[in-house]
């Protein structure tokens, strides 16, 4: 048994043009940026919805990918292997998947307070 839930949307961006999809992405939702000085490569928006909102500067195309935190990296990976994903990327700590119709997700672990993650998760078999 483990718990999982959708964490947040990720803006994927080019890192030559992070900072103006930042300026943009601040301006357009309205809310303060919060950065890490341990992972410079995404900035979140914060107090935009109940979801986390982030520009993450990306060696790739623009795009948009969601998080799906979880208990248990592996168990819910293999439960969206079993849905019909396909695995892109094996990170250890989290797992890169497409899903049918070709986006891009996430499998990370818990990044939300834990009375957020322990109300909002859903229980899986």
């Amino acid at each position: 048994m483990h718990r999982s839930r959708l964490f947040g949307v990720l803006i994927d961006t080019p890192a030559a043009e992070a900072e103006a999809a930042v300026g943009f992405w601040t301006a357009a939702l309205g809310g303060p940026t919060r950065r890490s000085p341990d992972e410079p490569e995404y900035t979140g928006i914060e107090g935009v919805t109940g979801l986390a909102m982030v520009v993450q500067s990306v060696d790739d195309q623009p795009r948009y990918h969601v998080d799906i935190e979880t208990d248990d990296v592996a168990a819910e990976t293999e439960r969206l292997l079993a849905a019909g994903a396909t695995l892109v990327t094996d990170h250890g700590g989290h797992k890169i998947l497409r899903a049918p119709g070709g986006h891009l997700l996430c499998v990370v672990p818990v990044q939300s307070p834990a009375q957020l993650f322990a109300t909002d998760s859903r229980v899986w078999p």
